[in-house]
């Protein structure tokens, strides 16, 4: 993966979460949260999004009520500490002009009390609720969505993989999927419950003193200037330092993934220098962003004392004219310190749902790729095949205008032994990926026992191959379980035979755990050599009526070597085989040889008439055995 890519995948992904952002997205000390990367299409985005959503307008509605309930009891709650306040000052008074203790009424204050505790129990319930509700819709929608791609991603045809990064395709599958589930978890509520909070709040305000309520909306042009003025200065140095964290865990990932590599040529200082610099770049943008974005706070606490300042003089003098209860002033006071922080978090939230959009339009792009041609209505289901293939008249190229194979026509008789040799970028993988319809061809037919395989169900098609490649792929799980993937159902004994006829079960049964050994990530606790015995192991248990080997012994050593020719030889038998050989030494007995250059089969025959044409392949081979084995 380039640098370039890995940056992308690992720092650069819209929607993620930066420093400073609260759990919630929408921490007060960060008001415009992490610029994200924005949506080409958002209404269409959108609208798509909502077509995952539907299907839960039950449970939105529910939501939505929830939320109601729950900020109005938080609304009210004010109001009600205001009647006691105004209730314990007229008492005051009432004393202070000579009166009796009866002039408070503690029932009075004992039942709004009661009724605040009331309010309270009753918000916090509806809250969960609220919370509840949105996690199963928010987890429901993502698991739906979750569901396409990975559907989609089976059906994509090969060349979609080979020009996307993995890094890539798992930032879409992975990351930027958790950005929308975060943000219809926890963002989505938030903005009705800061919606109906600010509704709220203004209609209370208003009950209380039209007046006071102008003059703290008079205030808020004030804010929104701070908010975009700090936003707009932060925005930058947040990309920076996203474009850094980039940069890092691509330099880290690179870095670990070759540590061999380094060490054996020294480079670590360099490794050092190289992440030093980074991390640098990394802690300045850093810095500013987070010391811009802080100072949000500070001047909001300055607009906001204006307000409270002018709300509490303006007030004082309607007290004392009579104008308003002394505990209006204390509630519009409260609501106007609430009145701030939804108008924070609406900013914030707009932004990320921004992102979030920027992250559903990644995600239906793999949706909207082109995916692999249908099987046809009339396509086969693969019976019992003895393996002759056919290459007719076939033309292939990966682009249009670059052709790479013109005109190919080989014939492969049902068990025969082919081996396609020559140089590197041949065409030699090229051919096998033709042949299991990784890719389509652009002209010409290719045929199984006379069956065109565009007649034929890919999924029974590729049943009729095994596979024993150059580059061993294990999965995380048991050796047992990785051997048992060459074919569904196996059972024990069908294992163990398929590891003793490929040679592993005598090294299977030195580790500790034998079958039971769990291979880790990279199957670092085993060696190159028996990672590929575990695959040949896994391909004798999937018995393929074609087999297709790349250099399947290049990785063991001599003695093994010969024990695992001679079980191939023995698995090889009855079955069409199509060895891709590098070492020609390995090809000798070979019913037929492909000489393979420039996409183009040059010449065919068993090697000892190749080598007396002098041709291609006679060059090949004297190359590796005339003081040229470097070659190899």
């Amino acid at each position: 993966m380039s640098q370039a890519n890995r940056t992308q995948a690992a720092g650069g992904r819209p929607g993620m979460r930066g420093p400073g952002r609260g759990p919630m997205g929408g921490g007060f000390g960060m008001p415009m949260g992490m610029p994200g990367q924005k949506a080409k299409h958002s209404k269409k985005t959108f609208l798509r999004l909502l077509h995952y959503i539907k299907p839960f307008r039950v449970q939105l509605t529910a939501v939505l009520i929830t939320a109601v309930l729950s900020t109005l009891f938080n609304i009210v709650s004010p109001k009600l500490l205001g009647n006691i306040t105004t209730h314990l000052f007229e008492g005051v008074m009432a004393q202070w002009n000579g009166g009796s203790e009866a002039s408070f009424d503690f029932s009075y204050i004992l039942n709004i009390v009661t009724l605040l505790i009331g309010l309270y129990v009753c918000s916090s319930l509806f809250a969960f609720i609220q919370q509840y509700l949105m996690a199963g819709v928010a987890q429901k929608t993502v698991y739906g969505l979750r569901k396409d791609v990975n559907e989609k991603l089976s059906r994509l045809p090969l060349k979609y993989y080979d020009t996307q990064t993995h890094g890539e395709i798992l930032s879409r599958t992975v990351n930027d999927m958790d950005n929308i589930s975060g943000t219809l978890q926890q963002s989505l509520t938030q903005v009705m419950t800061s919606a109906i909070t600010i509704i709220g709040i203004i209609v209370m305000m208003l009950t209380i003193s039209p007046l006071l309520t102008l003059i703290l909306l008079l205030t808020l042009p004030l804010s929104f200037l701070v908010i975009k003025a700090v936003a707009s200065r932060s925005q930058a140095h947040f990309a920076g330092q996203q474009k850094s964290l980039g940069e890092l865990n691509g330099h880290v990932e690179e870095m670990y993934t070759g540590h061999t590599i380094v060490k054996a040529f020294g480079h670590e200082k360099k490794s050092e220098q190289t992440f030093a610099a980074i991390n640098e770049r990394l802690y300045e943008a850093g810095w500013r962003a987070q010391f811009i974005s802080g100072i949000m706070m500070p001047l909001m606490a300055v607009v906001n004392n204006i307000g409270y300042v002018l709300i509490c003089v303006v007030g004082g003098l309607m007290v004392t004219r009579s104008m308003i209860n002394i505990g209006d002033i204390q509630a519009f006071i409260q609501y106007a310190r609430q009145f701030s922080m939804p108008l924070v978090q609406t900013a914030n939230i707009a932004n990320i749902i921004q992102s979030t959009l920027a992250s559903a339009e990644r995600v239906f792009e793999i949706l909207d790729e082109r995916e692999e041609e249908p099987d046809t209505e009339a396509a086969e289901a693969c019976s019992e095949h003895r393996g002759h293939v056919r290459f007719e008249h076939v033309s292939f190229g990966y682009t249009e205008d670059t052709p790479i194979i013109q005109d190919m026509n080989i014939d492969v008789k049902a068990g025969q032994t082919v081996a396609i040799v020559g140089p590197t970028g041949a065409g030699k993988t090229t051919l096998i990926n033709l042949l299991m319809r990784f890719y389509e061809i652009n002209g010409g037919e290719i045929t199984i026992d006379g069956l065109n395989i565009t007649q034929m169900k890919r999924e029974g098609l590729r049943r009729l191959f095994g596979m024993v490649l150059q580059d061993t792929w294990l999965f995380n799980g048991t050796i047992r379980d990785n051997i048992a993937y060459g074919r569904a159902g196996a059972t024990e004994a069908e294992i163990v035979e398929a590891a003793q006829a490929a040679h592993a079960d005598h090294f299977i049964r030195t580790l500790p755990d034998g079958y039971d050994t769990v291979l880790n990530e990279e199957a670092t606790n085993i060696s190159q050599g028996q990672k590929q015995l575990l695959t040949i192991a896994r391909a004798i248990l999937a018995d393929p009526a074609i087999l297709i080997l790349d250099e399947a012994t290049s990785s063991v050593d001599t003695r093994t070597e010969a024990h695992i020719q001679q079980a191939m030889r023995k698995l090889m038998q009855g079955r069409t085989n199509f060895v891709i050989a590098h070492r020609l030494s390995t090809i000798r007995d070979a019913d037929l040889i492909l000489v393979m250059n420039r996409g183009s089969v040059i010449e065919q025959g068993r090697h000892e008439e190749l080598l007396a044409r002098g041709g291609f392949y006679a060059e090949l081979y004297n190359s590796q055995f005339s003081g040229g084995a470097a070659a190899s």
